[in-house]
């Protein structure tokens, strides 16, 4: 009986451990006195490790900047016709700039953030991100704290999520 409770607990274990190492934060981001500072390194989800540090530290809502070297950026133009997002990747770039802002929908942790993106010849491109992986060296985010919890919601006019500025706008 021991056994199969100790094989049982080691499973359920195991299963937690690789689930939370894919966006493990552990050495990644210190307090600042606006908010918080993250150094992510290679291979990190940008968008996953903002939304886990969201949970992790209960974050209202806040604002966030960042830049850093990318070995993949995706972004999205959005088709108000289709509502979808239609996606185009970069590889291998320098992330100019980020910005965007952290705020709740429906329980979870909800990032909009635009950026620009340059190559080695400097061309650019920028838009809504919809995916970050960090390449050699490190992507940096400050987030600067907002005290109020602020909510997104699809507005029914345009089909599309928008930050309400009043807890549960809507």
């Amino acid at each position: 009986m021991f056994k199969k409770r100790f094989l049982l607990l080691s499973i359920l274990l195991a299963g937690l451990t690789s689930a939370a190492s894919a966006q493990d934060l552990t050495g990644k981001y210190t307090r600042t006195p606006t908010g918080y500072l993250m150094v992510l390194r290679n291979g990190d989800d940008v968008i996953a490790h903002i939304e886990r540090l969201a949970v992790i530290e209960q974050i209202p809502s806040a604002s966030i900047v960042g830049i850093g070297f990318m070995r993949e950026a995706t972004f999205g133009f959005y088709d108000f016709s289709r509502k979808v997002f239609n996606p185009k990747s970069f590889k291998d770039v320098e992330l100019a700039n980020l910005t965007g802002s952290i705020a709740w929908k429906e329980g979870k942790p909800s990032i909009h953030a635009h950026g620009i993106v340059t190559d080695g010849t400097f061309n650019g491109a920028g838009g809504h991100l919809l995916g970050l992986t960090v390449g050699t060296g490190s992507c940096e985010i400050t987030v600067l704290l907002h005290p109020q919890r602020l909510d997104r919601f699809v507005d029914p006019a345009i089909g599309a999520n928008v930050l309400g500025l009043h807890p549960g706008a809507k």
